[in-house]
């Protein structure tokens, strides 16, 4: 069987590589060769690190040559969201103001982490402004637009992270999740994506949006890439306060093990009262898949929501509030005015909600006594138009920017792990369910994801462009 490493696996281009049936550089000089094929139409990229990349390669093979193994990501391509620093390169955060920033020094803590593993970096990603976005439709780096159907969104605010895996540029990439940044984009674009319990990876040297819910995590086609890649970050980060000190929990030896019986149920009520009729039978498919006919409700989703806005604009507001002062003009005018909101809030809005923050956290935990894995959509629709402003919602007209995270809100508040598994019917775009665990749960997650992949339920097929 021929190799084609755009639509091979991150494990496979590894073992290929290993084997010595292709080399590192080769397979990187063939995805640099299609991401400038493709940049026209998808704009995933923002910066491609050329030089960089095929030296990393260079690395790789001559190490392999001297009978040194460079790690379980031997020679495996990826690509980071532009947030993410990468040595050498300005880290703009999807913004016009960023650009006027020195260049990196020295790379954040997962890219080093991947590079450590012998992943070889081909670039940084777009994304929306500053993290805070749905939809990747950046004004100062054009919008990006997904593998699927170009004139649709990749979703956001990781949406070249997702677009990049779909359109076979990468295996993995790097994404944030505040309030579903990883999440949205699994989901629009077709695949598996974790976000990680808050405090399990690192974020040293990722320029932030919301400290106290701010995320990283990767993307994938396959769950064991994913777990990989999750694998291959974890671990103390001293330049990240908020990190873990617990010892890394690696996944991959367990992702084929026979898991013990697992309490599984639905989130039915607000779960359920906002989601397109696609998002509900597709939480339905994965609730056959997995043998469950369980039920039940998280205590005051709709507020936890709206907690989670109001510390994600009052954190950012005071984030950004010297640029709001110097730079108002510079910012695309939907983040400026959200950020200013937030930047104005009166602080009891803020106290009021990390409080109620405190209580959800415990609900919620109480809820996994009862259930091991829950279920929800991860977006209530499938990628919406590019420039679309307005959806339809159980009768209701609203907003498509704010309202593509409702269902991954609530859920970002209480810092749960979360595996976005994607759903792909003839005719219809892809979407994506969370399986939602109890914090630190991550290998069980995976392991439920890997066997939904081995029975094809789930699957994260390379767009045909």
């Amino acid at each position: 069987m021929t190799f084609v490493p755009h639509t091979a696996t991150a494990l496979e281009i590894s073992a290929a590589i290993r084997a010595r049936k292709t080399t590192a550089r080769a397979v990187t000089e063939a995805l640099l060769t299609r991401i400038a094929a493709t940049h026209e139409r998808i704009n995933a990229f923002t910066t491609v690190t050329t030089e960089r990349a095929l030296a990393e390669a260079t690395a790789v093979d001559e190490a392999l040559a001297n009978g040194v193994h460079p790690g379980p990501l031997t020679g495996v391509p990826y690509a980071v969201k532009n947030l993410f620093d990468l040595e050498g390169v300005v880290t703009v955060a999807g913004s016009k103001i960023n650009r006027l920033h020195p260049r990196a020094t020295e790379d954040a803590t997962a890219v080093a982490r991947l590079k450590a593993a012998g992943a070889i970096c081909l670039g940084a990603l777009n994304m929306g402004e500053y993290a805070y976005d749905f939809v990747t439709e950046n004004v100062h780096d054009g919008a990006c637009r997904n593998p699927h159907d170009l004139t649709r969104s990749a979703g956001g605010s990781s949406g070249g992270s997702g677009a990049a895996v779909a359109a076979g540029l990468v295996p993995i990439s790097l994404g944030t999740d505040t309030n579903g940044s990883i999440r949205v984009p699994s989901s629009f674009c077709g695949l598996f994506g974790l976000k990680p319990t808050y405090g399990r990876l690192g974020r040293g040297g990722s320029f932030p949006f919301v400290h106290s819910i701010d995320h990283i995590g990767p993307f994938a086609r396959s769950v064991a890439d994913l777990a990989a890649a999750y694998d291959a970050m974890q671990g103390f980060d001293p330049r990240d306060a908020a990190c873990t000190t617990r010892a890394p929990d690696i996944a991959s030896p367990s992702l084929d093990s026979p898991a013990p019986p697992l309490r599984i149920a639905t989130l039915g009520g607000y779960f359920e009262k906002n989601a397109s009729p696609q998002a509900l039978s597709a939480v339905a498919t994965i609730a056959s898949a997995l043998g469950t006919t369980a039920r039940t409700e998280l205590p005051e989703p709709a507020l936890a929501r709206a907690a989670g806005y109001t510390i994600s604009a009052c954190e950012g507001g005071q984030l950004h509030l010297e640029r709001l002062r110097t730079h108002a003009a510079d910012f695309d005018p939907n983040m400026r005015d959200r950020f200013l909101a937030g930047a104005l809030a009166p602080a009891a809005w803020y106290v009021h909600a990390q409080r109620f923050r405190t209580w959800w956290r415990e609900q919620v935990r109480g809820v996994f006594e009862h259930f091991d894995v829950l279920l929800a959509p991860a977006t209530p629709v499938s990628a919406t138009l590019l420039g679309q402003q307005m959806m339809t919602l159980n009768g209701v007209e609203m907003p498509v920017r704010p309202n593509l995270g409702l269902f991954t809100q609530p859920i970002s508040l209480a810092g749960l792990p979360v595996v976005a598994v994607p759903l792909h019917r003839p005719g219809e775009m892809p979407i994506a369910v969370q399986l939602i665990g109890a914090p630190w749960s991550e290998p069980t997650l995976l392991r439920v994801a890997r066997h939904l992949e081995k029975s094809g339920v789930c699957t994260a097929p390379v767009a045909a462009l």
